[in-house]
């Protein structure tokens, strides 16, 4: 009488649970990276999705951030990435709860717009900045404080 065992042998499972172990181990850290540079990236793009009505608020003459008439009302989108106890809105926009918008500040023709992370964010981008500067000619420039492994190749 001839006996057939189906299955697998412990060493077997062993080392299929080995191997998958060895690929977590590798692929958690590279996810966590691209989670980090994916979320520095979306907001360093909804800052830069202001400097258009920035620009047309500066060459309008209006110098003053606000939702006044003759007022710059950037109108942001509140973002569940950026900090919602200081990115309170400057403008008309009502924000949902736990959201905040980039803030806007102008000083002699200088526009610094700044949007401090926070939120829903990754963990080692908490309180980090991404901020969009235009100097007195109109030229923008980005800057960071976010760590470089996180930072985005446009700023």
């Amino acid at each position: 009488m001839k006996q057939t065992h189906y299955g697998f042998t412990l060493i077997e499972l062993m080392i299929v649970v080995a191997i998958i172990g060895i690929l977590a181990a590798i692929a958690l850290p590279q996810y966590q990276t691209y989670m980090g540079r994916s979320q520095t990236t979306r907001v360093m793009e909804e800052v830069s999705n202001l400097r258009s009505i920035i620009e047309t608020c500066m060459n309008d003459g209006r110098n003053t951030i606000g939702a006044a008439p003759g007022e710059c009302d950037p109108g942001a989108t509140g973002s569940n990435l950026i900090d919602a106890t200081i990115g309170v809105s400057q403008g008309a926009v009502v924000l949902q709860p736990g959201t905040g918008v980039p803030q806007v500040g102008i000083a002699g023709g200088v526009v610094t717009v700044t949007a401090t992370i926070g939120g829903t964010a990754f963990s080692p981008l908490l309180t980090k900045e991404v901020i969009w500067t235009r100097s007195i000619n109109g030229s923008w420039s980005c800057s960071s404080t976010v760590d470089a492994i996180y930072k985005s190749r446009g700023c």
